[in-house]
């Protein structure tokens, strides 16, 4: 699918932009992979890194805030994977006006550049927190997808396809609970602070977050919002694994936090099918057409809602700890 094609990756300098990267080197032979973000020192790491692919991968400087930018690096793209985002929960309250001008106008900026390029598809990646959410960081990304989702309407029959992949922290990055434990632990701390004890999270792998967003642009047909199967786990038994025999002491939700992750809510099970390791949740407008549904889904009961706090799949402590040795590996 990627072989001979041009793909655009808006924050590509991060975890998922590096894992992508390296997926498709080993899985296509792409005619370029364009990297588009704003640390010029990122890439110039990042360059570093891929030396023996400098006839492959192209890296320009510039900002999703700037759609004259992202034109011009647009130019004769297939696909584009917009991972590009303000992440940081307590950055995004503290300052609301840099999260939408990153995450809402970026993201139409990074929509109508790619209907004016003609790019084929487009990917962009979503979270968690865009469900039911109570900060800002959520709110932003809520807005996001409905943009993305929407923006198929003004494609028309055979211009840009636009989908989007949901998905909570990944695994060990940056601002996931893995690295702060872990930097307790190599302190020498014997207690690990809990927000809550009964919190829990999805468990997701940059693997998976990459395959995911292949699986879109192979099936996706616009509007679709792309969710992996998979499991959960308790904090309590993360910390347990992480340092056995630890001290957990519950110092209090923060700000913006939430119980546990959800990504279908009941509401969006009644356009929500169920297939053999993902979810998808159709959109629901008047233009979207029954026919462009995926083969082999069914449609979830009503009610239905994926919570990791109601998840059917569970990891154990002693699954935990064999997933740190084996997925932290990617990071």
């Amino acid at each position: 699918m990627l072989n001979n094609k041009t793909v655009l990756v808006t924050g590509g300098t991060g975890s998922f932009g590096h894992h992508f990267v390296d997926y498709v080197l080993a899985h296509y032979k792409p005619k370029k992979i364009i990297i588009y973000s704003r640390d010029e020192y990122k890439q110039f790491l990042m360059q570093n890194q891929y030396k023996e692919y400098s006839q492959i991968l192209r890296f320009f400087i510039g900002d999703v805030r700037d759609e004259d930018r992202l034109r011009m690096a647009m130019k004769g793209c297939d696909y584009v994977i917009h991972a590009a985002a303000l992440k940081q929960v307590p950055a995004c309250e503290y300052n609301p006006n840099e999260a939408i001008k990153t995450n809402i106008n970026g993201a139409m900026n990074v929509i109508n550049a790619s209907l004016e390029a003609g790019v084929e598809k487009v990917v962009a990646l979503s979270t968690d927190k865009a469900v039911n959410p109570i900060n800002l960081y959520g709110g932003t990304k809520l807005v996001s997808d409905k943009l993305f989702c929407a923006a198929n309407a003004y494609g028309g029959e055979d211009g840009t396809r636009f989908s989007v992949v949901r998905y909570g922290n990944v695994a060990g990055s940056r601002g996931s609970v893995i690295p702060f434990f872990q930097n307790l632990i190599d302190k020498g701390e014997k207690e690990l602070p809990i927000t809550d004890l009964r919190m829990t999270r999805f468990w997701i792998s940059l693997e998976q977050g990459v395959e995911l967003v292949i699986k879109a642009l192979e099936e996706s047909k616009g509007g679709e919002t792309f969710i992996s199967k998979i499991p959960s786990f308790k904090i309590t038994d993360l910390a347990e694994a992480m340092l056995p025999g630890c001290v957990k002491k519950e110092v209090g939700i923060r700000e913006g936090e939430k119980l546990h992750e959800i990504m279908v809510t009941r509401e969006d099970s009644l356009h929500t099918y169920e297939y053999e390791k993902h979810f998808i949740i159709y959109p629901h407008y008047n233009w979207w057409r029954d026919r462009d549904l995926i083969p082999g889904g069914k449609l979830v009961d009503q009610e239905f809602e994926y919570s990791s706090g109601t998840n059917t799949e569970w990891l154990s402590v002693e699954d935990l700890r064999a997933k740190l040795k084996t997925d932290l590996d990617e990071h």
